[in-house]
């Protein structure tokens, strides 16, 4: 085994791991939903604890009718479930699954030297880079960028003389700008060609 062949396993799986890393460190957290899941747990349980101690205390508050409540679960079967309480039940359930689950992440994550440091792009400024990048070729009139989930798809218009060269240069000009900025995990670049006029 050559020396290549021991370094090239070891640098991908190190990238790999580092886009792991990044995604999972840049992914945003469910804050709104989670704190209105966490207000309106910690009302209702305040509220019922505060209302079952001063009932043992024997002065109620009145906050909340414990008494009447039980009392009225008690002779009531899950038949007898009203439609709007199945709602509240299914929008807390579903509350609760989005304040436990992670957002996607709004970030592309960029290389670094160091493992223990997490950068990342918006899509929006990664967009613009490379849009600016492919519009520097000779030729190109507009351009449009599309970030999939594999592939980087560059839409470009350009004048009825353009040839297919005109694709190997935007695609080395996306190339070089995506390199240069060091992304992790972007996949490959398609170039699609339009020509005006024809």
């Amino acid at each position: 085994m050559t020396t290549l062949q021991q370094i090239l396993p070891a640098a991908v799986t190190a990238r790999q791991s580092g886009l792991r890393r990044a995604n999972r460190a840049l992914r945003p957290a469910r804050t709104l939903p989670g704190a209105a899941v966490a207000a309106a747990l910690t009302a209702a349980f305040g509220a019922t604890a505060a209302e079952t101690v001063s009932a043992l205390l024997g002065r109620p508050l009145g906050w909340i009718p414990v008494v009447d409540l039980v009392e009225a679960a008690s002779r009531r079967g899950w038949q007898e479930v009203t439609p709007l309480g199945l709602g509240l039940a299914v929008l807390g359930v579903a509350l609760l699954l989005l304040a436990a689950v992670p957002g996607r992440c709004t970030l592309v994550p960029v290389e670094t030297s160091d493992p223990l440091i997490v950068i990342g792009i918006t899509r929006v400024g990664l967009r613009r880079t490379l849009r600016a990048a492919a519009l520097q070729v000779n030729g190109v009139e507009r351009a449009r960028v599309r970030l999939r989930r594999r592939t980087i798809e560059v839409s470009v218009v350009t004048g009825p003389e353009s040839s297919g060269t005109m694709l190997r240069q935007v695609g080395t000009a996306v190339g070089d700008r995506l390199a240069g900025v060091g992304t992790l995990g972007t996949g490959e670049v398609v170039v699609r060609l339009r020509r005006r006029g024809v």
